[in-house]
């Protein structure tokens, strides 16, 4: 057992992991030992090949496709130097207040992560793309929405030089997205914060936590030596993800004292649609997600966002085998492509539990409220596509493979709601937040409004695993703000904290 020492650890590098590694940099330049705990691995800029499978393989918990307990949903989530900020499509938004206001957590208001969250935004380049910028796949979504009258508006993104590969969900190839890997961890390595990779940290306690350091074999070498790792610090912050931070504190055995630890799990349930036109489109060069539209926000409880996706995650989110199948992959450079978002209740229990190896499980059941989302949301974007002239539609839930555009007028009779059944419709995630919500006391949440764990000194978390409920918007940023505040809990009170 290798035994290290430091005053802060950080479990995990994505959004919250490496806010907190830079927010918390002055301390380590002043001489206080900081070191972030990363699963994943980093890798060398000339490795992002944009190879689909591979690139899959090497940034992803399993590949990208991490089931729910029932097999009905598919969870993707980052593990890599950086996290998911490695792998996200970099559309950076400020959480509404209204979306503030119906988490009422004591002393989280909106204005104070307004603040917060614009100082990421200016940390990451965030702007808007200039029109020429924009693909067809994306405008053709803007003008179908505005012909029809939805409100439609342009994501900010966070790239700098992008040369327009449209491989963000791969990691980009050409180091223009602004995520942690980009801007936060180099900024506080650059102040002394030790970053170790390749290193699972499986148990934490008050002051400690054990670690298990493995070579992957593929990326950059990590620091420490393969084997089981012990490390002693005066402050410990997880970091690692809604299912991965709740599975550690549950393996860690807080969940006796924190009755609600892993539970109130929401993911944004998602679905891809897809429009065939009559004529080649822009669609997989240029920035894949340009604009969202929540015309449908609070009425019917969801989103509707551009996207493309490469052949093999398009073909596994397309319903059906053969010859119909074929033919739509073989029309790709035709494909406009939706992506869907459910906002879905916080449920006790939806959670993250823990299998007989200690494993996280999610245990997640899509309701009747959730399912008539998607099933809206589908007939909203088959709207879309006719209105921005596609000459076939592909719903995951249409009675008939694809929709013809003489059909237009029927979309709603030819995706009919009997047919949005979980396990025979294709459903997604990127958006995992809950499981260590923010509250009053240990009886209705497992942190405070700082990201304090109730009852644990010198313990925090700081990532997507704070929500409360839904984020209702794409997360990003909002992890960044609440991270921010737990780096400056622990800064405010570092004399108390990293005292000997």
């Amino acid at each position: 057992m290798h035994e290290h020492s430091y005053d802060i650890v950080i479990i995990g590098s994505g959004a919250g992991g490496g806010a907190v590694a830079k927010e918390l940099a002055p301390l380590a330049a002043a001489g206080r030992r900081i070191a972030v705990l990363e699963w994943g691995a980093k890798l060398a800029d000339d490795a992002y090949t944009g190879r689909e499978v591979e690139m899959a393989r090497q940034l992803y918990f399993d590949s990208g496709g991490v089931l729910t307990k029932d097999r009905t949903l598919t969870m993707a989530y980052g593990r890599a130097y950086g996290g998911s900020t490695v792998v996200y499509t970099g559309t950076s938004l400020t959480i509404p207040e209204e979306v503030v206001r119906r988490w009422d957590v004591p002393g989280i208001e909106a204005e104070d992560l307004a603040r917060r969250s614009a100082k990421y935004l200016a940390e990451n380049n965030v702007h808007l793309l200039d029109e020429e910028e924009l693909n067809d796949n994306n405008r053709l979504f803007r003008d179908g929405c505005a012909a029809l009258g939805y409100r439609v508006q342009q994501f900010p993104i966070n790239v700098k030089g992008c040369r327009s590969s449209s491989l963000c969900n791969l990691g980009c190839p050409n180091s223009a997205k602004q995520g942690t890997h980009r801007v936060q961890l180099p900024a506080a390595e650059a102040a002394g914060v030790e970053v170790i990779t390749n290193c699972r940290v499986t148990r934490v306690g008050e002051g400690s936590c054990e670690a298990v350091v493995a070579d992957p074999g593929f990326g950059l070498p990590t620091t420490w030596e393969a084997g089981e790792h012990r490390v002693r610090a005066k402050v410990v912050v997880v970091c690692g993800g809604a299912v991965n931070s709740s599975a550690l504190l549950l393996r860690s055995g807080f969940g006796s004292a924190l009755p609600n630890l892993g539970r109130y799990l929401t993911l944004h349930p998602a679905l891809i649609l897809v429009g065939e036109h009559p004529h080649p489109i822009s669609n997989f060069h240029g920035h894949p997600k340009s604009f969202y539209c929540d015309h449908f926000w609070e009425s019917e409880r969801f989103l509707l966002e551009t996207c493309m996706y490469f052949p093999f995650t398009t073909s596994k989110n397309l319903i059906g085998f053969g010859a119909e199948h074929s033919e739509l992959m073989r029309a790709f450079p035709r494909l406009q492509m939706i992506l869907v978002l459910a906002i879905d209740p916080a449920l006790p229990a939806n959670r993250v539990v823990l299998d007989r190896d200690g494993e996280p499980v999610v245990d997640y059941t899509m309701g009747p409220e959730v399912l008539d989302s998607l099933h809206r949301s589908m007939v909203a974007s088959a709207r879309i596509f006719f209105a921005a002239g596609a000459a076939r539609v592909h719903a995951p839930a249409g009675a008939t493979f694809f929709i013809d555009r003489r059909d237009a007028d029927r979309v709603e009779e030819l995706i009919p709601r009997s047919r949005v059944v979980p396990g025979k419709i294709s459903v997604a995630s990127a958006h995992l937040m809950g499981g260590c919500r923010m509250g009053r006391s240990a009886a209705d949440s497992v942190t405070d409004g700082w990201g304090r764990v109730h009852g644990a000194r010198g313990l925090y978390v700081a990532d997507s695993a704070l929500f409360p409920r839904a984020s209702e918007i794409n997360p990003y940023v909002t992890v960044m703000a609440l991270a921010d505040r737990a780096a400056e809990h622990i800064r405010t009170n570092a004399g108390e904290l990293l005292a000997s």
